[in-house]
């Protein structure tokens, strides 16, 4: 991998795709005729993907703000988080075009300020409860509105018929480590019931590598690996971008070989967010 985007020293790199992704955003969510585009969510319109972002920025500066004061924060878990992040996206209907996007805009520049304020002792090992996931080092933040931005602007795209798009390879790239992590938080414990099984993931390109996953007993780990042979199935993934998006539930990428039945069953033991 070209840069280990978890690492203070990647800090301006993921701050400079946040800032590219949003641009990107903001140019759809500005033109008025994109408002009500159905998107890849299929409970969302552009106008609800706004309002979802300000839900989950302003909980970040909310949270941010009862960490740095001490003040204790709870956690109410992955399962619930779908539906709550639809209910809170959908309560932004209420405001006005203008308004939500003015909102937005506000958070987002007091979100980036204190990104681009963070020190390296903050970046990994300063704690701050997410609403769903509880505490997490600082350093996931930035990688959140990554996905936040990268992620929902694909969204967006894919409304307004852009369904051959791929996210840009830089931001699919620097997500490509926070993809196992999503997929260990997000594992089904009625799917993984039962199962033992191993697969290899490859992802090409300067952001890729190589990974052999191994879920059993209801859980899930991976780990970097030389070689590959040994899983009974390979999911190949050409570019970063199929890898997440993959990931996320968006498309089912990868080129898979190896066992059909190890296979289909990696690739249903994870619920959705």
């Amino acid at each position: 991998m070209g840069v280990n985007t978890m690492d203070y020293a990647a800090k301006d790199t993921m701050l400079d795709v946040i800032r590219t992704e949003r641009a990107r955003f903001y140019d759809i969510v500005d033109d008025p005729k994109n408002w009500e585009v159905q998107t890849r969510c299929s409970e969302w319109e552009v106008r609800d993907v706004v309002g979802h972002m300000i839900d989950v920025t302003e909980g970040y500066l909310n949270r941010w703000q009862m960490a740095k004061s001490g003040r204790p924060a709870n956690a109410v878990g992955l399962l619930v988080m779908a539906q709550r992040l639809d209910e809170n996206a959908k309560t932004m209907r209420r405001l006005t075009r203008e308004d939500a996007i003015a909102r937005l805009k506000g958070d987002s520049d007091k979100m980036m300020t204190i990104f681009g304020e963070l020190t390296p002792d903050e970046w990994g090992s300063f704690n701050v409860t997410h609403p769903y996931m509880g505490p997490l080092p600082t350093l996931f933040y930035p990688a959140f509105h990554v996905m936040d931005y990268g992620v929902h602007t694909w969204d967006m795209e894919w409304g307004l018929g852009k369904r051959d798009a791929a996210l840009d390879e830089r931001t699919a790239g620097v997500l490509v480590p926070y993809m196992f992590i999503l997929m260990l938080s997000t594992l089904d414990e009625a799917s993984a019931k039962g199962v033992d099984i191993e697969v290899g993931i490859k992802v090409d390109g300067e952001w890729g590598g190589q990974w052999l996953v191994t879920v059993r007993d209801g859980t899930f780990s991976y780990a970097p690996a030389e070689h590959l042979e040994g899983a009974k199935a390979l999911i190949h993934f050409k570019t970063a971008s199929d890898f997440v998006l993959t990931t996320f539930q968006r498309v089912e990428g990868g080129e898979a070989t190896g066992d059909p039945t190890v296979i289909e069953t990696f690739r249903h033991l994870f619920f959705r967010i």
